[in-house]
């Protein structure tokens, strides 16, 4: 079953009864996944720089947008609107097919994965995730493997409460470790 419909048929009324709302639009919802990653060390090699866009494309199904250095850093080597970044933003059926895949797929691939750590909310509602390495993700080719690069994906919730954020992610299949 379809993490969206899932979501809709299951998930919503369930999360109703066990916070107490008398309305189901009250019930939090993720708004969207935006992931992030930053290539800074891609400076030099812009052959580098097109990989790791490609490889973003195949694990989000969208282009990402390059992020620009607003001023100069000479101690960082960074010039003013120099790509030191890349963000794709997800909402809708995109942002769903990604949350199955990051539950389903990318988390258990991870290397001595625990579950994941409560204290990673933002006391807005928002849960941050960094990953090491994008090859967690089963789309990457293995082909050019010699550049690994971080990411992050920041999942962000139409509610300001962690705890119904969440109630919402463990009900969605994240697997929190307890603590």
């Amino acid at each position: 079953m379809a993490l969206k419909l899932r979501y809709k048929e299951k998930i919503i009324p369930d999360l109703q009864k066990s916070l107490g709302l008398s309305n189901p639009m009250a019930v939090p919802r993720i708004e969207k996944v935006v992931i992030n990653a930053g290539v800074g060390r891609t400076l030099k090699d812009p052959k580098l720089l097109e990989n790791i866009i490609e490889d973003l494309k195949k694990i989000t199904g969208q282009t990402p947008v390059k992020t620009l250095a607003k001023k100069s850093i000479a101690g960082f080597k960074i010039r003013q609107n120099q790509v030191v970044g890349l963000m794709v933003t997800l909402r809708g059926a995109r942002m769903f097919d990604f949350l199955e895949k990051l539950v389903n797929v990318a988390l258990p691939r991870v290397r001595d994965f625990k579950g994941l750590s409560k204290k990673s909310f933002d006391r807005h509602g928002n849960y941050s995730i960094g990953f090491k390495e994008q090859i967690v993700f089963p789309e990457t080719s293995r082909e050019h493997l010699e550049h690994t690069f971080g990411l992050e994906a920041n999942i962000q919730t139409s509610t300001d409460d962690d705890k119904k954020a969440y109630e919402l992610l463990k009900s969605l299949g994240f697997p929190f470790r307890e603590e």
